[in-house]
């Protein structure tokens, strides 16, 4: 199977490769929005694990380690396949809400007051 790349495979033939993938293995029945949540998070917290008691620069370093890196990618892809399960099994359109939100943000922390700060939208 050909390697994936991202700016030659659009959303729908990912969200379409994952549904297939859990239709398949008869999966679906497992796959309400309480279960795929609480996957995500779970593997969220995998993901965590791999940098917890780290500084920041040594997290940086650690992931351009090939096996570290490696495992980490195995991670994120595991919190996006569920996502994106998440979103086929809710009917909710992955362009729509990810381009919702960013517009949110962009009202909420506005480049002239955000830049260069990690403060929360309510503290600047």
């Amino acid at each position: 199977m050909a390697a994936m790349k991202d700016a030659e495979t659009n959303l729908q033939e990912i969200k379409d490769k994952v549904l297939a993938f859990a239709k398949e293995r008869d999966w679906e029945q497992f796959h309400s929005p309480k279960n795929l949540s609480m996957a995500v998070s779970a593997e969220a917290a995998e993901l965590m694990e791999h940098f917890l008691w780290q500084s920041a620069d040594q997290s940086r370093l650690d992931v351009q380690q090939v096996a570290i890196r490696d495992k980490v990618a195995e991670e994120l892809a595991d919190i996006l396949i569920f996502s994106i399960q998440f979103a086929n099994v809710t009917g909710l359109s992955l362009s729509t809400i990810i381009d919702d939100k960013m517009q949110q943000n962009a009202k909420k922390y506005p480049i002239e007051k955000a830049r260069g700060r990690s403060d929360k939208y309510t503290d600047l």
